[in-house]
């Protein structure tokens, strides 16, 4: 099954987020299908470069969106 959700980067007590398509038997921070946005939850602009148009289609090909993602999204006023 393909997880829409956030992997962690960054560094020690700086995270950054990646928005990614990815099994949802992969690891936390492994191999993803594809990047889709990324969230700095320390920035003014907390997300940035969202690929709605790609969600929109790993969501019409059965994908399933995190709650955590869900959330961001619709905080920030992005339907999908």
């Amino acid at each position: 099954m393909v997880k829409i959700r956030l992997a962690r980067g960054g560094r020690t007590h700086r995270p950054v987020y990646t928005i990614v398509a990815t099994n949802s038997r992969s690891a936390r921070d492994g191999q993803f299908l594809e990047k889709l946005g990324q969230y700095d939850p320390k920035a003014s602009n907390t997300l940035a470069f969202v690929n709605v148009e790609g969600i929109q289609a790993w969501i019409k090909k059965g994908a399933q969106v995190s709650d955590t993602v869900k959330s961001l999204l619709k905080n920030n006023n992005i339907k999908l």
